[in-house]
């Protein structure tokens, strides 16, 4: 696991990760109080839960996929994946040790996310709270599953197209995913199109993975199959995403 303590290493030196980690702890508390939520102080809570979770998207989206695309890129760029493959390093293992080291930055702000949404914004109902702890976990799951090969995918991109590219496609097939899958689906509601339907069947519907407005109108934990069955479907999406990063990855640049 070299390449993985290398890396770590490396993206811990650049103390960028420090900021997102103020953000995601601070942020939540921080914005509600200078909002229009202080008003009534039933809001401040909801408040709080958007605050959590979008400040979590968007360190992950941005310092997430940026760094995943910076180290793939470096990694075939300076001669590191190279060197790593000589010593017996296969291309798989170095870039799921890559992969490994930025997720390794992700869980933790994850984890934080839900640990504020748990302690510091939870119903005081007694029946609601109780579903509280699995609604968390249940959005902590599909958060990860979201992202997990989302870095994969801007790491393997950047080793063969460059960082910009690796970031940029990443970041849009993210968006996509979450928000221009639901303009499509009101478009189509409008007026039937076979071509952009199918657009649409085959589309990453990331905007199932956002739980925050479940959590904000306290509609409980989701059914047992429901999460189930988003979970294989995300993890369809996983399996694809890796064999498609796996082919893109390389190790050095080409002569």
């Amino acid at each position: 696991m070299r390449l993985f303590r290398l890396t770590f290493a490396t993206i811990f030196q650049r103390k960028a990760w420090a900021i997102c980690v103020f953000a995601v702890i601070v942020l939540p508390f921080a914005l509600p109080m200078i909002s229009s939520a202080t008003e009534k102080p039933i809001l401040v809570e909801p408040a709080r839960i958007i605050a959590a979770w979008d400040t979590l998207w968007i360190c992950t989206l941005f310092w997430g996929l940026f760094t995943a695309a910076h180290e793939g890129e470096t990694n075939a760029k300076t001669g590191v994946g190279e060197y790593f493959q000589t010593t017996g390093v296969s291309a798989t293992r170095q870039l799921f040790e890559i992969w490994l080291a930025i997720f390794c930055y992700i869980l933790p702000l994850a984890l934080i996310t839900s640990a504020i949404c748990q302690f510091a914004a939870a119903p005081a109902d007694p029946a609601e709270h109780s579903m509280w702890w699995t609604l968390n976990m249940q959005y902590t799951v599909m958060f990860l599953l979201v992202i997990g090969p989302l870095l994969a995918l801007a790491t393997a991109l950047a080793s063969r197209f460059g960082g910009i590219t690796g970031f940029t496609v990443t970041l849009l097939v993210t968006l996509y995913g979450l928000y221009g899958v639901g303009y499509l689906d009101n478009m189509l509601k409008l007026e039937a199109n076979p071509i952009l339907h199918g657009i649409w069947l085959f589309s990453p519907h990331y905007s199932f993975a956002d739980l925050t407005q479940r959590l904000l109108f306290k509609r409980g934990a989701l059914p047992p199959d429901t999460f189930w069955n988003m979970s294989l479907y995300f993890a369809g999406i996983l399996a694809t995403y890796v064999g498609l990063s796996r082919l893109c990855f390389r190790t050095k640049l080409p002569v």
